[in-house]
């Protein structure tokens, strides 16, 4: 009879979308051991993260920084949708008075948003403005956003290469590169700007942004170059798509034009990162080479977007969820006592050489690696 009406239950609340994925509970997210416990892991790398002064594209050096780098952004964000979404009521508050620093005292570190990397702070600022309602984090906030999309001056034109004026003439975005890491960036900016406003160009946008993405660097097997002319897999930046996309479609409504080109694209990515997780559930700094490095950075994306596959209902659960709970398990096991990720990959530019991706420096604590391991602790509780 207990069993019974548990599915009645069920069958009742998938009559509205929304509601079942509030009320079902997904086995694979459920009893973590407790060196795993995603609770206990967000709360952890969070407080690190308001332990350290800000870092310098997500290392931390000995010289403070001269603005606030794309790394600190991702991570600060994290933290605050973590602190939210636990209930955590006073790291909520410690976050927003780092941000209020921003402000005022801490104005000068906000760089202006001259390409993707500088402009995603304006995801710090707009997510205080989510959860606070202060208007004046939504001001400073929509900046970016919609300087990346502005309508350039004759003079901000002609100061353009020819690839990008090309780019700009076909309506995307002036800061676009057709880097794999941008479709984070941009993304990420351009959904918080539609989640605190609602205007649905600024979703719109992106979401054709991210066809121009898709059609230009995944490739048949549904990964990505890490650009169009360096031919190479490189796990962080292939991560920072499938945590793109995953966000993106979060939130994308189910109507719009450019959804089911996104959700193949993204289906198409995890079914073949699937085949590459290691027997310890890792992902490799080049993802199709078994002899590359374990990477973290780019294995704890792969792993929030599968945690959001399988939340979402875009994914087959009993697969991909039991990869996405192996996955984070062996994350966690990368953590040292400082709640410190290892072997993550040093900031890394792009070059047609595969030897240049096996030779970059593993780093600890780096928060390229730090910001996506709180993503996932974020939506496992979610």
């Amino acid at each position: 009879m207990i069993k019974f009406l548990i599915v009645i239950t069920w069958i009742v609340t998938c009559n509205n979308d929304s509601t079942a994925q509030k009320t079902k509970v997904i086995a694979s997210f459920q009893n973590f051991p407790k060196n795993a416990d995603p609770k206990l892991i967000g709360k952890r790398i969070s407080e690190r993260f308001m332990e350290r002064p800000h870092s310098t594209f997500g290392a931390f050096k000995v010289i403070p920084p001269s603005e606030i780098t794309y790394p600190d952004a991702c991570a600060w964000y994290g933290a605050l949708t973590f602190a939210q979404r636990s209930k955590d009521e006073d790291l909520q508050k410690r976050l927003f008075k780092r941000a209020e620093l921003l402000l005022k005292e801490e104005a000068h570190l906000i760089p202006y948003p001259k390409d993707v990397d500088r402009a995603v702070i304006g995801i710090i600022l707009l997510e205080v403005y989510n959860q606070t309602k202060d208007e004046r984090f939504l001001k400073m906030g929509l900046f970016p956003a919609d300087e990346q999309f502005k309508t350039l001056t004759s003079e901000e034109y002609n100061k353009l290469t020819f690839e990008v004026r090309d780019r700009y003439s076909k309506g995307y975005s002036w800061h676009t590169r057709f880097w794999m890491d941008d479709m984070y960036m941009i993304t990420a900016l351009q959904s918080q700007a539609y989640r605190a406003t609602q205007k649905v160009n600024y979703i719109e946008r992106t979401a054709r942004e991210m066809i121009g993405y898709l059609d230009t660097l995944q490739t048949p097997n549904g990964l990505f170059y890490h650009a169009d002319d360096v031919p190479f897999y490189w796990g962080r930046g292939d991560g920072w798509l499938a945590a793109g996309m995953a966000e993106l479609l979060s939130i994308l409504p189910k109507h719009n034009i450019y959804r089911q080109r996104i959700m193949q694209g993204y289906k198409n990515m995890m079914q073949t990162l699937l085949k590459y997780q290691d027997k310890n559930g890792i992902w490799h700094q080049l993802l199709n080479d078994p002899n590359a490095w374990p990477e973290i950075s780019g294995s704890a994306m792969f792993t929030f977007a599968f945690i959001e596959g399988v939340r979402n209902g875009w994914l087959d659960e009993k697969t991909y969820g039991s990869a996405a709970r192996k996955a984070w398990i062996s994350l966690c096991s990368y953590l040292d006592e400082n709640y410190d990720l290892r072997e993550i990959c040093e900031g890394t530019n792009k070059k047609n050489d595969r030897q240049y991706y096996l030779d970059r420096k593993r780093i600890t604590g780096d928060l390229h690696g730090q910001a996506p391991m709180i993503w996932c602790a974020m939506a496992l509780i979610k």
